[in-house]
C-alpha cells in the first residue's frame, strides 16, 4: 500500500479526486490506511494507466516539472539503434540531461562494476534524507524501469549485484529484495544499481518494430513485475503459482526441491539466506491469489476459499484478515468486486 500512496501524491498535490482513479483501477479506496494491505500488479498497473492519462506526465506529478508524455518513448528510439547496452544507456542519460526538473542520470564504472546512479535531489530540489516517501519512489521506478528496459534491449536479464539508496531502511525494507531480485544497501550516498561491467558490451537486439510494440506497454509492464527474477524465491513462487492455476492442492517442500533439482535442506537454506521460507511464500501465493479473485471475478467467497485449499471458509476468513486486516467479504464490497 506504500506503493499505492506514494503514486497517488502528484494527483493528489494537484488537487485531483483520486477516489475515481482507485475504483477506475479497482483498488477499495479504505485500503489507502491500512498499511498491511497489498493489491495485484493488474491493479497497479491499471491505477499508473489512469494517473498517466489524468496528470499527463510521465512522472504522475511527483517530479519538479512534468514529462510531457512521448518523452520516454523518445528516449528508447534515440537508444535502441546503438551498438551496444553502454552506449544505449549513455545515450539515455544524455536525453534526459536534456529536460529541466528531469532525473540527473549518470553510468559509472569501475572494478569491473557498472553503477547506474539517479540523483535523489532531482525531485523538488530534496536531497537524501530529506525526501519524502513518493520521491524516493519516483527514484525507485527510474531505477526499475531502467534496469528492465535494459534487460530488454538485450534479450538477457541482467543480474543486478546490490540495489542502494541515499536514504535509511523505510518500514517496508523488505519489499525492495522482491523489486530488484538482489540484496539491498540503505543508507548509501546515491541511489544506484550495481551490475557487472560485461554487460556494456552486449549488443542490442531489438529492432523498432518490436520496440513499437513493447512502447504500447509500457512504462507499466515494466513496472508490474512480471516474471522476472532469478532468485530461489521466485522460482518457489512461480512454481506455487502455476500449481494454485490447476489444483488448490500445493505441492510440499520435498516435491518443489525435486523440481528444482536440490535437496530439501539445501531448498530450505537458500530460502532461509533470502529472508523467507517455504510456507512463506505458500501464503504469499495464497494472498495474491485471494486478492485477484476478490477484485477480478465474481467467484462466490466459498468457493474461492476451496480452490484455494482452504478446507473451511473460516480457516479462509482468518487468512485473509491476518493478511489484509479485514474480511474477505469487506474487502469485496469496498472494491466494488
Amino acid at each position: 500500500m506504500h506503493h499505492v500512496r506514494a503514486l497517488l501524491a502528484g494527483a493528489r498535490r494537484a488537487g485531483v479526486d483520486i477516489v475515481p482513479l482507485l475504483q477506475e483501477a479497482q483498488i477499495p479506496p479504505l485500503l489507502l490506511g491500512d498499511d498491511r494491505a497489498r493489491i495485484t500488479p493488474a491493479q497497479f498497473a491499471r491505477l499508473f494507466r489512469a494517473l498517466y492519462r489524468t496528470t499527463q506526465d510521465e512522472f504522475l506529478g511527483l517530479g519538479a516539472l512534468p514529462s510531457r508524455p512521448g518523452t520516454f518513448a523518445m528516449m528508447c528510439y534515440a537508444s535502441v539503434g546503438c551498438r551496444d547496452l553502454g552506449a544505449a544507456v549513455e545515450r539515455a542519460a544524455a536525453f534526459y540531461g536534456l529536460f529541466p526538473g528531469g532525473p540527473e542520470l549518470a553510468l559509472e564504472v569501475g572494478d569491473g562494476e557498472a553503477r547506474f546512479a539517479v540523483r535523489n535531489d532531482f525531485v523538488e530540489g530534496r536531497v537524501g534524507n530529506s525526501g519524502r516517501a513518493e520521491e524516493r519512489f519516483l527514484c525507485e521506478c527510474v531505477l526499475a524501469i531502467w534496469h528492465r528496459l535494459s534487460s530488454w534491449l538485450i534479450g538477457r536479464r541482467i543480474p543486478l549485484l546490490y540495489a542502494a539508496f541515499a536514504y535509511p531502511a523505510p518500514p517496508y525494507a523488505q519489499e525492495y529484495e522482491l523489486l530488484f531480485d538482489c540484496p539491498v544497501r540503505f543508507g548509501a550516498d546515491r541511489t544506484a544499481a550495481a551490475f557487472a561491467a560485461h554487460w556494456l558490451t552486449a549488443p542490442l537486439v531489438r529492432e523498432e518494430p518490436a520496440l513499437d510494440a513493447m512502447l504500447r506497454r509500457a512504462p507499466f509492464d515494466l513496472l508490474s513485475r512480471p516474471e522476472y527474477g532469478t532468485t530461489v524465491a521466485e522460482q518457489v513462487r512461480r512454481t506455487l503459482t502455476r500449481r494454485l492455476r490447476t489444483s488448490p492442492r500445493l505441492p510440499e517442500l520435498g516435491e518443489v526441491a525435486a523440481r528444482l533439482a536440490v535437496s530439501p535442506a539445501t531448498l530450505r537454506r537458500r530460502l532461509r539466506q533470502e529472508g523467507t521460507s517455504f510456507q512463506q511464500l505458500k501464503d504469499h501465493v495464497r494472498r495474491d491469489a485471494a486478492i485477484a479473485g476478490l477484485t477480478e471475478s465474481g467467484e462466490p467467497i466459498a468457493e474461492l476459499a476451496a480452490r484455494l485449499g482452504f478446507s473451511e471458509d473460516t480457516a479462509f476468513h482468518r487468512a485473509f484478515r491476518r493478511w489484509t486486516g479485514t474480511t474477505p467479504g469487506a474487502y469485496r464490497i469496498a472494491s466494488g468486486g
